[in-house]
């Protein structure tokens, strides 16, 4: 992964700073800041990928992201170039992006303490979600087919019908980690169509522990707590529960399924 990352400064002509090396899950990804020949700040990252599985929605996100949405009014890193190569079966590409200097509002997914954002995060959350979600794509983020077997699973109703929802262009994994203040919505793998209001849900579910959080939410996106908000709220929540069954968001089983609760009352009115 290091030879392939330097590989690809070299292709791409920018110097990587030493002591930023960021790994990703499982050795997958391997990022690292870089500047340009113009001395502009950027951020290197190397995916690694089998070659039979170098391709679809998750290996062409970045680049589809850019040409569609661009920088998005600046809540999104532009992406600058990528790099390409296959070496014994194994794809790598390599992303240059524009950095982002400030932190991630949460070293996890799921947010621990009060993120004391301003109203002009929140508007500025808010128009960003509206224009993304106004963006043509023939890209899926949230299958009807997973509706259909989860949220009966670990919601306890059935899906609502498709016919019965709106679908919108949602980023599909907006947490705490991957979002920044002032605004910079990060990972942009996995975006594409999902129930109307699927990202402020996600973005709800992963603020349970933080209840003066979840109820800014709430109030910034009144979608959710209404008939038109249950299909994506019942999606989150399936999600993330499918996750606890696996393990992993612990901490959140038990808002969770309060929260299942709830929707199980508004389902039957």
């Amino acid at each position: 992964m290091r030879a392939h990352h330097r590989r690809a400064a070299q292709a791409l002509a920018v110097d990587v700073e030493p002591g930023g090396e960021f790994w990703g899950w499982a050795g997958r990804t391997l990022g690292a800041p870089a500047r340009t020949a113009s001395g502009e700040p950027a951020w290197l990252r190397l995916v690694a990928e089998r070659t039979d599985k170098a391709s679809g929605k998750l290996w062409d996100g970045a680049v589809a992201a850019q040409k569609a949405l661009g920088d998005l009014d600046g809540h999104r890193p532009a992406l600058l170039g990528i790099h390409d190569e296959v070496e014994a079966g194994t794809a790598y590409r390599a992303e240059l992006s524009a950095r982002v200097s400030e932190p991630v509002l949460s070293d996890t997914p799921i947010l621990r303490h009060d993120p004391a954002l301003p109203d002009t995060w929140w508007t500025d959350l808010t128009h960003a979600l509206e224009k993304l979600s106004a963006a043509a794509t023939d890209r899926v983020a949230v299958r009807t087919q997973y509706m259909e077997r989860a949220i009966p699973q670990f919601v306890g109703i059935p899906a609502p019908d498709a016919s019965s929802w709106s679908t919108r262009t949602a980023h599909g994994d907006l947490h705490w980690a991957n979002l920044t203040s002032p605004l910079r919505v990060l990972d942009w793998e996995g975006w594409g169509t999902a129930p109307e209001g699927f990202d402020c849900a996600m973005l709800y579910a992963y603020s349970l522990l933080q209840p003066g959080t979840a109820a800014r939410i709430r109030a910034t996106f009144p979608i959710l707590g209404s008939p038109a908000g249950l299909a994506a709220e019942a999606t989150a929540c399936a999600m993330l529960l499918q996750t606890v069954d696996r393990g992993d968001n612990l901490p959140l089983e038990r808002p969770l399924q309060e929260w299942a609760k709830e929707l199980r009352g508004r389902a039957a009115e």
